[in-house]
């Protein structure tokens, strides 16, 4: 060992690493705070400014009526007057009123059919709007239009349609030699009328779809064709895994919609929910305590245990698909 290896410090060939401060237990590094300059000051005051518009619409639109309806929960009012404090007695109301357990039941039917079906149709109409072939530009439009049309057109369409005297759906079925059949009298039919009709509305989930199937990089196919995989395990084992983040996506905003059916029950039903409250949904249920009996507190309560009950689905439903989402795979 020189002199001027002592001197100058300079580690000796084979020598280890010289330790970190604090890995043997030193005192650790002082963390510095990071200032902000003028400049990033100015940024975030006129970045604050150009999404005020946003801030201002979230405060007044979604953040103030969630927490009022929060409150007028706890409540009894009637839309006039003061509300009166009744503290827990709307929840305990819900829980004993059997038509919220009658509507939310409707609901869960509803849910547990029309979305994996929804997803389904959806998924083969992207598949048919991703072919290669001249034409896919009208069955792309084709396919979607039906989405295009109002859901209170499609509720009359339906009426019409499904008519037990002169509706095209038995005149068919008299072809084949069947009986006339009165979906909308029935109570478990009228649902399944409404689940056919939400199916005429899948052109927007299969846009979605379809944005995930071009992302697709072409290249894993030919190396799967390559190594002899048949269409049908092409899609096994490629197409469904790479758009596992479409079809949680999709999934989401199906559970989402399908807990807010209205619209196709208020009018196929009159606003009734009958027969035997076979069309009572919860979100029907909510509507008519709210704007039909003027019980505004109670409504509110309803609403608070249906975002209760949708925002623990959509956990559930994130939890369970830790192991079956996809997201490694990036289009080339």
């Amino acid at each position: 060992m020189t002199t001027t290896e002592l001197a100058t410090g300079t580690p000796l060939a084979g020598a280890p690493p010289a330790q970190v401060e604090g890995e043997t237990g030193g005192p650790p590094p002082r963390r510095t705070r990071h200032r902000m300059s003028r400049t990033d000051k100015r940024n975030l005051v006129l970045g604050l400014k150009y999404i005020s518009p946003w801030l201002v619409g979230i405060v007044v639109f979604v953040l103030y009526p969630v927490g009022y309806s929060i409150y007028l929960s706890f409540t009894r009012y009637s839309g006039m007057g003061t509300p009166t404090w009744v503290g827990l007695g709307n929840y305990t109301t819900a829980f004993a009123d059997p038509l919220v357990t009658k509507s939310a039941g409707n609901t869960l039917f509803y849910a547990l059919i029309a979305v994996p079906l929804g997803l389904v149709v959806a998924l083969v109409l992207a598949l048919a709007m991703n072919q290669n072939v001249r034409e896919v530009a009208w069955y792309r439009t084709i396919f979607y239009a039906p989405s295009l049309i109002p859901a209170f057109a499609m509720s009359f369409i339906f009426i019409v349609f499904l008519n037990p005297q002169f509706g095209a759906f038995n005149q068919v079925l008299n072809v084949f030699g069947g009986s006339n059949v009165n979906l909308l009298g029935d109570p478990t039919g009228v649902k399944i009328a409404i689940v056919l009709m939400a199916q005429l509305a899948a052109g927007n989930a299969a846009l979605i779809f379809l944005a995930g199937l071009r992302n697709v990089p072409k290249t894993v196919y030919e190396a799967a064709r390559v190594d002899g995989a048949g269409p049908m395990r092409q899609f096994r084992s490629i197409t469904l895994p790479l758009l596992s983040p479409v079809l949680l996506f999709n999934l989401i905003t199906g559970v989402s919609g399908a807990l807010q059916v209205f619209t196709e029950a208020y009018i196929v039903t009159n606003g009734t929910g009958d027969p035997d409250a076979g069309a009572l949904f919860y979100m029907m249920y909510l509507y008519k305590n709210a704007f039909g009996f003027a019980e505004l507190g109670y409504a509110s309560a309803l609403a608070v245990l249906l975002f209760l009950a949708g925002l623990t689905l959509a956990l559930l439903i994130f939890w369970c698909s830790r192991r079956l989402v996809n997201y490694d795979v990036e289009a080339s």
